[in-house]
């Protein structure tokens, strides 16, 4: 591969100390290890890829940019969120209070009561695991009842089976 050779493994290892992610680590790695004899195939196996992935590491060096920006990749916003940023804030600081505090008769929050809740009040649909996200994003963790100890009062096993029965598990603030 001729425009490797325009490029020495000095300037290789100078931008390996400059990258941070794993890619381009693992693709200035790559390209110094070509340079030292070892083949795109041989690569490829490493690197549990195909040759063709390798070849086009190495053709990212063939540019006048500096090497540790040729191999980084390019930022990917991602699609654009659904809610915006003052609703999503909004969802955060109702989710945070028990339901009942927005007119919902259930203990707690659950996925499918996000779910509901974002489709009436701000005209969105999210997915089931996508509501989990959200809880998860707003601060929220799953809590799932533990049994009780068999050394316990009778009557705060009574307590604990009636919560149990009512929740099933219920999304709290960490």
């Amino acid at each position: 591969m001729d425009h490797l050779d325009d490029i020495s493994v000095e300037e290789l290892q100078d931008a390996l100390d400059k990258v941070e992610e794993n890619k381009p680590t693992q693709r200035l790695l790559a390209a110094i290890a070509y340079k030292n004899g070892v083949t795109q195939t041989e690569l490829a196996e490493w690197h549990d890829t195909g040759r063709r992935t390798i070849y086009s590491w190495l053709m990212r060096l063939d540019t006048d940019e500096p090497l540790e920006k040729a191999v980084s990749d390019a930022h990917r916003s991602g699609r654009k969120r659904k809610l915006s940023e003052i609703h999503q804030e909004e969802f955060e600081q109702t989710i945070h209070e028990p339901p009942k505090e927005v007119g919902i008769d259930a203990p707690a929050w659950t996925p499918t009561l996000v779910q509901q809740h974002l489709e009436e009040t701000y005209d969105v649909e999210y997915s089931i695991p996508s509501c989990r996200r959200l809880l998860k994003e707003a601060g929220l963790s799953y809590q799932k009842p533990r049994r009780t100890a068999a050394e316990s009062d009778a009557d705060e096993q009574e307590t604990f089976r009636e919560e149990f029965k009512k929740s099933g598990g219920r999304w709290t603030p960490q």
